[in-house]
């Protein structure tokens, strides 16, 4: 139906306790006049096959109720559209909705931007398996971390990364990588890489501070092999986006960016994380596609 809103849900966002916020958010979609209805999947394989089936009907939006992951989610199903993703944050990070000036605390006022905001056109990141992604793609340390959180059942929420980063660090070895922006090839001994459509990843983490949706580039960071001491202290600065002046960091711009682990120490587990999710291990590449979604996003101009 052309003039419905679609509501993707993720129950378990921060343990189910957003769901008592559905509601006021739902009655609040409605209060526009418009038909609002709700998809919850019975996994994530299903709410996307969902979303699809929703997004191909020409929706008046796709609205992820989420975290960064869910808007992950919704982006597989309306990139390279023309139906609009609206976002209501729910999650615990929510980078993407605040690199696009959506609250990131205020479910009601997302809510009032998805009926009465503008429609802005930004740029997609495509990796070579056809999956999207609309924030950063994370390699090496920090994704070595998700992997080693996901795997454990205790404790629960946040700490369980702090436990990760921890028992990490401790066996953690940089990682040889030969990185490739637009054809011209490197090999770095690196900490971590990012490639990045938006600034922020991991609640709030400024990876690189000055990408913007819609210049049609990825910002490409990457943090050369430091000691261990250094990194503890390095690192915190990323949620201020100073981190860019240490010395082994480097900054570069690309509209094509590949990247692979070379044969060496910790070299044959390199995972990446894009959005939050698990996109597969090294090698990879992305492709930044200009203008490949359509977001709502405060204000009267897009």
């Amino acid at each position: 139906m052309a003039d419905e809103i679609v509501v993707l849900v993720n129950p378990a966002a921060r343990g189910g306790r957003t769901l008592r916020l559905l509601d006021p958010v739902l009655r609040r979609l409605r209060a526009g006049g418009r038909p609002v209805s709700v998809i919850v999947g019975t996994s994530a394989a299903d709410a996307l096959a969902r979303a699809r089936t929703a997004a191909a009907d020409g929706p008046a939006a796709l609205v992820a109720f989420g975290g960064d992951g869910l808007v992950h989610l919704a982006v597989q199903a309306v990139a390279g559209t023309t139906v609009p993703l609206g976002i209501v944050p729910a999650g615990t990070g929510n980078d993407i909705a605040d690199a696009l000036g959506i609250p990131r605390k205020d479910p009601l006022a997302a809510a009032d931007i998805v009926t009465a905001g503008a429609c802005r056109t930004i740029d997609a990141a495509r990796l070579g398996t056809g999956e999207w992604f609309a924030g950063v793609l994370a390699c090496g340390f920090d994704s070595r971390v998700n992997e080693r959180a996901n795997a454990m059942t205790r404790p629960p929420g946040m700490a369980k990364y702090l436990v990760a980063l921890v028992r990490e660090l401790r066996s953690f070895t940089p990682i040889p990588f030969r990185i490739t922006l637009d054809g011209e090839a490197a090999e770095h001994e690196a900490m971590l890489v990012a490639v990045a459509n938006t600034r922020s990843y991991g609640a709030g983490m400024r990876v690189c501070p000055d990408a913007r949706p819609d210049d049609g580039l990825l910002d490409v960071l990457v943090l050369g092999a430091v000691p261990k001491g250094e990194f503890l202290r390095t690192f915190p600065r990323v949620y201020r986006g100073s981190h860019t002046a240490h010395p082994a960091v480097t900054l570069r711009r690309a509209r094509r960016v590949e990247i692979e682990a070379l044969h060496g120490d910790g070299a044959g587990d390199v995972v990446a994380y894009a959005d939050g999710e698990r996109a597969g291990p090294a090698p990879l590449t992305c492709v930044v596609e200009p203008g490949a979604l359509r977001v709502l996003v405060p204000g009267s101009t897009a």
